[in-house]
């Protein structure tokens, strides 16, 4: 399918983009191509794509995978997908909100593993990814198209002015990197920002052992204002006395002086077990 061939049906179908889905679509089958072999994917491999749009990512996607199910919310693309995944025997589209849907209810779809490949709109972006990774089912790996700026946060190590709690919440259940820088041309139409592929290959038993959730809440807690020490944060989100924050920082090995930014996920775990033995919930 050419960039020409895709814009003509949209054109014919007389399609109107829904800013409000953040619809921005890729036709450079170069590019499209290189997302593919980015996640990896191949012959054996179940693929659940988040966003059809118009198809082009989801035909170079069917090209490697054995199957595609892909999740659209805009039904106005019903007749422009019946033309641009024409012939494709292994694709399946779905008209639902991947957000509203139990494990469950994905799971019956979708069966075992599989890995996630999408151009997801800005903004879904973080819920979607935390969606999956939170999530009970059997994620191998999530490629995705994101703002560059959310890529940065994602990747970002300890220190950088990137490193927020989201970074940790990524990295505390894969590894994550960036695979490719995207300029704004590559869309259409054209947003107003640049864009990154990530790759995060999942490893949900990488923290064996430690309470997920409750260290999830440490990291908001901790970055819940950033330009404040991490003692201030923990005696605001745990009601903690300034004495008891300072005591559980000194017994984690750590200054009380420190800010959230500068501990890495081995720290904060420490940081967590002595919250725990002093019984703060």
């Amino acid at each position: 399918m050419s960039d020409l061939n895709v814009k003509d049906i949209l054109i014919s179908k007389g399609f109107h983009y829904n800013k409000a889905l953040g619809q921005n679509f890729i036709t450079d089958g170069n590019l499209l191509s290189a997302i593919v072999s980015d996640s990896g994917v191949d012959s054996g491999d179940t693929v659940v794509e988040i966003g059809t749009g118009a198809g082009t990512l989801t035909r170079a996607i069917a090209a490697k995978a054995k199957k595609v199910f892909s999740f659209e919310l805009d039904k106005n693309l019903i007749s422009v997908l019946d033309l641009s995944l024409k012939g494709l025997d292994n694709v399946e589209v779905i008209f639902k909100d991947v957000l509203k849907m139990t494990d469950g209810e994905l799971k019956e779809i979708v069966g075992g593993e599989f890995k996630v490949v999408a151009n997801l709109p800005y903004y879904v972006t973080t819920p979607m990814i935390m969606r999956f990774l939170e999530s009970g089912l059997d994620v191998k790996s999530i490629t995705v198209m994101v703002q560059k700026e959310v890529a940065d946060r994602f990747v970002a190590t300890v220190g950088s002015k990137e490193y927020a709690a989201v970074s940790l919440a990524v990295q505390m259940r894969g590894e994550a990197r960036v695979t490719r820088i995207v300029g704004r041309q590559m869309f259409f139409p054209m947003p107003n920002v640049d864009s990154a592929v990530v790759k995060i290959d999942v490893d949900k038993n990488k923290l064996h052992g430690v309470d997920l959730s409750a260290l999830s809440r440490l990291f908001r807690i901790s970055f819940a204002m950033r330009r404040k020490m991490l003692t201030n944060n923990l005696m605001s989100g745990y009601g903690l006395s300034r004495e008891k924050a300072i005591d559980v920082l000194l017994k984690a090995d750590i200054s009380p002086t420190v800010r959230g930014e500068a501990l890495s996920i081995d720290q904060y775990v420490k940081v967590l077990n002595v919250l725990k033995d002093f019984g703060t919930k």
